[in-house]
């Protein structure tokens, strides 16, 4: 549903790991600058990736610049395909301190199954995140998200599925040095005309490296209400802050169930445009 999975999780999520998650998902709040940090770099928004971790964060982008999640994903082992690979794209845009709007996308998707491929779109969600409680270094920041899926492509799954209406309720904090976010997720699935609800509960925690370099990992679990079984993972990643608004990151998964996608590897990027779209 973010992510990658990022992406299918944007709202679940959505969606999207490990921090950027600097750790890839979430990052951890910056050193103040320095006088011999350039002038232009002081002025420079922070971006807050959620990316590529499936935890999203609690805490919002600054408000009125446009942040890009991009990234690709490449997947082997599932009931659904043999191997899949897949760009996905979020993009986020606060319009208060408290609401920030989301959308979510997988524009173009690989997929082997029994040696026939196929290739399309996945899904297209759209969601809205509102912070109810700002908090700062170990008092959490708590906010809740709403997303729907507007667009189905056909393309083949992850392990947990892609809901049509999502709600995820998160938290996100730093303490002694790490930064925490951990979501709960209530998403309806569907099955041809059967619906049902699918729980899921996420938890990414990062640590900064130095020099711009962070590590976070993660475990995460989705119940498979069709399937009647739980898909299960663990997530590692590495981030890297070129600049505020621009940070690297790579990792991968391992799926912990007999009906888990078994392995998954990604990478991409967080960019917040450095230009605001209005005038405070």
């Amino acid at each position: 549903m973010c992510g990658s999975k990022c992406c299918a999780l944007a709202f679940m999520v959505f969606a999207g790991t490990m921090a950027a998650r600097p750790a890839a998902s979430q990052s951890t709040q910056p050193a103040a600058p320095t006088a011999s940090e350039p002038d232009e770099q002081r002025d420079e928004p922070e971006a807050n990736p959620a990316r590529p971790t499936v935890s999203n964060p609690a805490t919002l982008t600054p408000v009125g610049y446009l942040q890009f999640e991009s990234g690709a994903l490449g997947a082997t082992g599932s009931p659904e395909f043999s191997t899949r690979y897949e760009f996905n794209e979020v993009i986020k845009l606060a319009v208060t301190r408290r609401v920030e709007l989301i959308e979510a996308s997988e524009p173009a998707v690989h997929s082997t199954l029994n040696g026939i491929s196929t290739n399309g779109s996945a899904e297209v969600f759209l969601g809205v995140q509102a912070v109810f409680m700002p908090g700062e270094g170990a008092r959490p920041t708590l906010a809740a998200s709403y997303s729907r899926r507007v667009y189905d492509g056909g393309a083949p799954e992850l392990d947990f599925g892609s809901p049509r209406n999502s709600s995820v309720f998160y938290a996100s904090a730093d303490v002694k040095g790490f930064h925490y976010d951990a979501n709960a997720i209530f998403n309806e699935v569907l099955e041809g005309p059967v619906r049902r609800l699918q729980f899921g509960q996420t938890l990414s925690i990062s640590h900064p490296l130095g020099k711009g370099f962070a590590l976070s990992g993660e475990i995460w679990r989705f119940t498979q209400p069709f399937l009647r079984g739980n898909a299960v993972g663990n997530l590692w990643a590495a981030s890297y802050t070129a600049r505020k608004n621009l940070v690297f990151d790579a990792g991968f998964e391992k799926g912990l169930t007999g009906t888990s996608t078994h392995w998954e590897a990604f990478a991409g990027l967080t960019y917040l445009l450095p230009h605001r779209l209005w005038r405070k």
